[in-house]
């Protein structure tokens, strides 16, 4: 006789009324042969059924209580006929919660679940284990590594437990009532954070039995080689993988096998990029590793270079090497640079190599001037160099270096500002004590003094040590030092007087360098002695480039209409930046428009004062003129 509850409401007292009956039926109608004997049985099994605690029948049962509305797809089959349905949830049950107080876990949360001995948090894995594999049929295996690897599950369900003196019992006790989602602590073992496990848990299942191919396609990957560990990356970046078919995940891994790449290497190349496991990605990445071969890169090598926890587009990969083949490298040049510098090909695969490339395209580097830059590249990571490289260009923009000086700069010396993490602006102005302007023509007379302004570095004044400190410098130094005492001296200077002592300390570039800029003002029309003179006044003109004091001078004459003679009376024209002269003089002429100031204000007294004076003594005078100002900045500064 077989009696089906299946339209019943009970509870799990009522579940043990019909368990007891069934067996007693049983019993009765077992026919006394040999007398005496049979009825003894039946009498010992009645007593022992008796003995029996309640919580050991109910642990049969208990997982017809779940915490979801899911229905399981398992059923068990009492031995007397009885069919009792496994899930009874679906029965109208109410959800089940732990009481607030009770005698063995009754509401008091463990705070310190943490701090369990190693013999007690043994004793809960070892249930967690039990569970796991009696209960709910997991293999052992399975079982067992999951529960040794889901600590964060584990202490939170021992958040839950009293009794430490019995910690095993306690957490099988709870465990009998209250069934977990087994997702959480399965997820946690195969590399996922609780945070990153959050969003991916099932919304509709609790039971790892009840979603089959995640289990079987688990299996297959652990089976081919690839560590239980590597499995979340894989469920987080390509969770498809784990709802193929039957055999048709295998078949994706031997595809991979038949493009010429041996097991270890498939294993290495899934674990990095998990997106091979979906579509028909096995013949996208046969072109790529055709590609990569004829440049002379084998699968060993990639195999080699491939960082685990990295993840990897080899599409982008190859991107990278047409993008070298069209700038002109030959497969040996290639070759040789990707060999070298490995990061360039690996990092970001290739993406951030690529944003370097355009990088230089943009400031004016040729095909071969870019090959140089990579093939001198330092073993540095390419993300570290690009963003030191980014950050040099917004701290030479920041000190208000002009836009082609600042082109110059980038085309002349890119591996020098990928190397230097320099300071914040404001951070290094305190540090020196000094003003954009001494940063602005530094850089501009040698950008290796950037190097001397990076993060953690101790760094030197603008102005360097005075002549009693001579005999402190080093054999190189008072070589230069002495240089250019000899050319002040040719100059008209007097040695030791306050005026060189004052040009030493500003002067900044080798003799040779000084003579090339005096002589520009002079092949300008300038007369030497007029020179001398100004150099007397304002030795940091001498700081400015070549290239730099031709343009300024140009945009004097040419720009201004002003003669090549008035820097005689105001030499320290040079040291200021063409915008701060545009933005001065078109302030004062519509200051003169509006009949405010006198119209004959020497050149020197317009630009070389600075800005907060010239806003209070000029500016503020008229009643729209910060209007006025602050639009004329945005038109001449307009980034």
């Amino acid at each position: 006789m077989s009696i089906r509850i299946s339209d019943l409401r009970f509870n799990a007292a009522a579940v043990v009324t019909i368990l007891f009956g069934g067996l007693k039926h049983f019993l009765s109608r077992l026919r006394p042969r040999a007398g005496p004997d049979t009825v003894s049985i039946s009498k010992m099994v009645t007593t022992h059924l008796h003995r029996v605690r309640i919580q050991s029948v109910l642990k049969w049962v208990s997982l017809g209580f779940p915490e979801s509305n899911v229905r399981s797809s398992r059923t068990s089959f009492w031995p007397t006929g009885y069919h009792i349905v496994h899930c009874l949830r679906s029965y109208g049950r109410k959800k089940l919660s732990p009481p607030e107080k009770g005698p063995e876990f009754g509401g008091c949360e463990r705070e310190n679940a943490a701090q369990l001995s190693p013999s007690a948090w043994k004793e809960a894995q070892a249930a967690l284990q039990e569970y796991l594999h009696s209960t709910r049929s997991l293999q052992f295996v399975e079982a067992e590594y999951i529960s040794c690897n889901s600590p964060c599950f584990l202490e939170k369900l021992l958040k839950k437990v009293k009794n430490e003196a019995e910690i095993g019992r306690s957490v099988t006790r709870f465990l009998r009532y209250h069934p977990i989602n087994e997702f959480e602590p399965f997820f946690e073992s195969i590399g996922l954070k609780p945070a990153e496990y959050a969003p991916l848990l099932p919304r509709e299942l609790m039971y790892l039995t009840d979603d089959a191919m995640l289990l079987e396609n688990y299996q297959v990957l652990c089976s081919y080689g690839i560590g239980r560990n590597n499995l979340g990356r894989i469920y987080k970046e390509a969770p498809e993988a784990f709802k193929l078919d039957n055999g048709v995940l295998y078949s994706k891994l031997r595809a991979l096998e038949e493009i010429g790449l041996s097991q270890s290497t498939v294993i290495k190349f899934v674990s990095s990029s998990p997106s091979l496991l979906i579509g028909d990605r096995s013949r996208e990445l046969r072109k790529v590793l055709d590609r990569f071969k004829s440049f002379g890169i084998e699968h060993g090598w990639i195999q080699k270079h491939l960082l685990e926890g990295n993840s990897y587009e080899f599409t982008h990969m190859l991107q990278l090497l047409c993008l070298l083949g069209n700038m002109g490298c030959s497969e040996e040049k290639l070759q040789k640079i990707i060999f070298q510098h490995p990061g360039l090909l690996f990092e970001d695969s290739g993406k951030t190599a690529i944003s370097l490339i355009g990088f230089l395209l943009k400031f004016g580097s040729t095909k071969k001037e870019i090959y140089s830059v990579l093939k001198r590249f330092p073993r540095v990571k390419v993300g570290n160099f690009v963003s030191n490289l980014r950050k040099c260009y917004n701290f030479l923009v920041e000190i208000e270096i002009e836009v082609q000086d600042i082109g110059r700069i980038v085309h002349s010396h890119p591996l020098l500002l990928g190397l230097c993490c320099l300071k914040k602006l404001d951070i290094l102005l305190a540090d020196l004590n000094t003003e954009k302007e001494q940063l602005c023509d530094a850089v501009l007379e040698d950008p290796r003094v950037l190097k001397g302004w990076v993060i953690e570095s101790r760094v030197k004044q603008v102005s360097n040590l005075g002549v009693k400190q001579v005999s402190n410098l080093g054999a190189e130094e008072l070589r230069s030092r002495m240089m250019k005492m000899k050319f002040l001296m040719d100059l008209g200077f007097v040695e030791n007087s306050n005026e060189m002592t004052k040009a030493l300390k500003v002067f900044r570039g080798k003799r040779e360098e000084l003579q090339e800029r005096f002589d520009c003002f002079v092949k300008a029309g300038l007369d030497r002695k007029d020179v001398s003179e100004m150099i007397k006044v304002a030795p940091q003109v001498l700081n400015q480039s070549e290239e730099v004091i031709k343009r300024k001078m140009d945009f004097l004459v040419n720009g201004l209409g002003y003669p090549v003679s008035s820097l005689v009376a105001f030499p320290a024209f040079v040291s200021y930046t063409i915008q701060r002269v545009k933005l001065r003089l078109s302030m004062y002429d519509w200051l003169k428009e509006q009949k405010i100031v006198r119209p004959n204000l020497s050149f020197s007294t317009i630009v070389g004062c600075s800005d907060e004076l010239f806003i209070k003594q000029y500016v503020n005078k008229h009643p729209r003129g910060p209007k006025i100002w602050e639009k004329l900045k945005k038109k001449i500064y307009p980034n």
